[in-house]
């Protein structure tokens, strides 16, 4: 049997990338980590894993893999990850009514703010 264990993101900087994904979701390193990896877990313990790797590429324009980012408020949580180093992206592939808002993190990472109305 298999279980998914942790989304993997590459990175230009571990420690910046660490410090953004902390302040926007709240996760703590599992360990220690280096300049080369970490892996972040939810504080509480439970829920999925987001590891960081140092990575010499360059981040895709439209990534075959990205996070969706649920919101309950999206337009506060947009504003807010932007002012944590976030970027707007000016997506060419938006629907004609979308419910996502387009980022990229500090190291040109994109990823989805999605808005989430539980009922």
């Amino acid at each position: 049997m298999l279980t998914l264990g942790s989304t993997v993101l590459g990175v230009n900087d571990v420690a910046r990338a660490t410090a953004f994904w902390h302040a926007a979701l709240g996760y703590v390193p599992r360990e220690p980590g280096d300049e080369t990896w970490i892996t972040l877990v939810p504080a509480s313990g439970h829920g999925a894993q987001l590891a960081l790797m140092l990575s010499k590429t360059p981040a895709q324009d439209h990534p075959r893999i990205h996070l969706d980012l649920y919101a309950d408020n999206q337009e506060a949580e947009v504003e807010r990850l932007i002012s944590l180093g976030a970027a707007r992206v000016d997506w060419d592939l938006y629907p004609e009514d979308p419910d996502f808002v387009v980022l990229a993190d500090p190291d040109g990472n994109r990823f989805c703010v999605v808005a989430h109305n539980p009922q």
